[in-house]
Formats: structure tokens, sequence, C-alpha cells
């Protein structure tokens, strides 16, 4: 199911990092590694053929528009390395952004899902609301449609940005020091985990921290060692919560609360 190559590496990764704290850490960890798995098998089943649909779809939607700026052979100079190097950042920058929605709008309670994990690790990735996923593929995908990058620019930027990703939820204490400007940790990305306030709205990029440095929501004072996961959302860790919140109207209710609250006006 291709997650026996990085199961391999993260399990021999953290044991040169840990030692035999790593087997502690991953009793720890067992409950929501099983949920997790169960998630990820869902999606297998369910989600990745619609993906696989709305990759086509999508494909020949954008060219019946016309917004196509570009057509795959615009790139056919460019070196491989080069436009692989381009659609990585394009991505990223649209990931940033896209993720920035996911936690203020009504698609919050989809990506609450992936949030709810209170152990996070490499497999907390796999954690994903069906519904968060084809959203994230949709919007990111486009993007890239949409800039004519070639197939082998697009599949690229989603295998190495997805990789990645399963690198920055490992529970590993590194922040990269000074270069986590340039580059996302796994200590970066757990602070966009933690269930401290003061960490709440930041590191939304998966590789490049620099946009989170550009638009002011860089937020990496050392390792994250405290509580994780979501204490506004109230899903029990089981399948069919995680799986049934976003359609609860509740899953909605802080969405109103702040509109209301950003509507009225002083001494209302």
């Amino acid at each position: 199911m291709g997650i026996l190559t990085p199961a391999l590496f993260f399990l021999c990764l953290g044991y040169l990092v840990k030692r035999k704290a790593l087997f502690s850490d991953i009793r720890r960890a067992l409950p929501e590694t099983g949920l997790n798995i169960q998630i990820m098998l869902f999606n297998l089943v369910f989600t990745v053929p619609v993906i696989v649909f709305a990759a086509t779809f999508l494909s020949s939607f954008w060219h019946s528009t016309g917004f196509v700026m570009y057509s795959p052979e615009d790139w056919s100079g460019w070196r491989v390395v080069a436009v692989v190097i381009v659609a990585i950042v394009v991505g990223d920058f649209v990931g940033y952004w896209r993720h920035r929605f996911e936690h203020n709008s009504f698609l919050w309670p989809s990506h609450a899902v992936h949030h709810s994990d209170t152990e996070m690790t490499w497999l907390s990735l796999e954690r994903f609301h069906p519904i968060n996923r084809l959203i994230t593929f949709a919007i990111d995908s486009s993007a890239l449609l949409i800039l004519g990058f070639p197939p082998y620019a697009v599949v690229a930027n989603s295998l190495i940005r997805h990789y990645y990703g399963f690198f920055i939820h490992a529970d590993l204490p590194w922040t990269y020091g000074k270069w986590n400007i340039l580059f996302v940790s796994p200590a970066m990305h757990r602070w966009h985990h933690s269930a401290d306030e003061v960490a709440y709205g930041r590191n939304f990029a998966t590789i490049f921290g620099l946009w989170d440095w550009a638009f002011g929501t860089h937020y990496v004072p050392g390792p994250c060692d405290g509580p994780l996961g979501v204490v506004t959302d109230e899903m029990e860790p089981t399948l069919w919560s995680q799986l049934s919140y976003t359609f609860r109207p509740k899953a909605y209710a802080k969405l109103f609360r702040r509109k209301l609250t950003s509507d009225a006006t002083p001494g209302e």
C-alpha cells in the first residue's frame, strides 16, 4: 500500500534519535495510529477512486474553460529538474493558502479530523476526512493544471510534497535552527498541531517555511513538547465519529458564533 518503505524508514530513524524510548512512544501512540490506519484504508477504498476520476474531469474542465494559461509544450524548453522545482514551489504556495482557508472557513469541520490526533506520528498524514482529501486535491491540482505543468511535474509535486508531509508529521524534535525560515521542520509542523492557543493559526506550509515567514504565520520557539490535538471540537476516536463529524450542525457552531461576533458593533 505504499507505506511499508516509509514505515521502515521512520522506525529506523526513530530508533537512531530516541533509542529505547521509541518503543514506549509507539505503545502510547498505538490507539491513534490504529485509527489513522482505519481512515487511510477507508480513503484507499472509497476516496482514491473518486480522485482518479476527478483528475480526468479537472483536466478536461479547465481546458474547456480556456483558463489554462500555458500548455505542457510551453515547458518543453525547460530542464525537467527546473520544471519539477517550479511545480513544487507553486504547489506549496497554493497549498499554504488552501491550508489557511481550511482553518478559517466552513472547511474546518472536515480539516479538524486531521488535527484530532493527540499523538502525532508520521501516519497522522493519513488522517484526513474524505471531503478534506478531495478538496485538497481539487484546489492544488487545479492550480498546476491552469499553469499547464506537464504530467510528470504534477506527479512529482504530489509525491515529493506527500512524502515530505510524512516527514514533518514524524515525532522528531528537529527545528532546523535558522533554516526553519526556509524549510518546514518536524518541530515547526508539530507546533501547527499544538493544543496551545499561542500556536493557533501558525505554520501552514508543507515544505517552504518561507511562506509562513513572509505572511506572518511563522512560529518555532523550539521543540514542541506540549499537548496536541483540538480542544474546541468534540470527536470520539472512532472511525464513525471522525467521518460523521463534518456533517453535524454543531461542528459549524463556532463559525456562526465568530460571524455574529465580527458583525456586532460596540455596545450591542
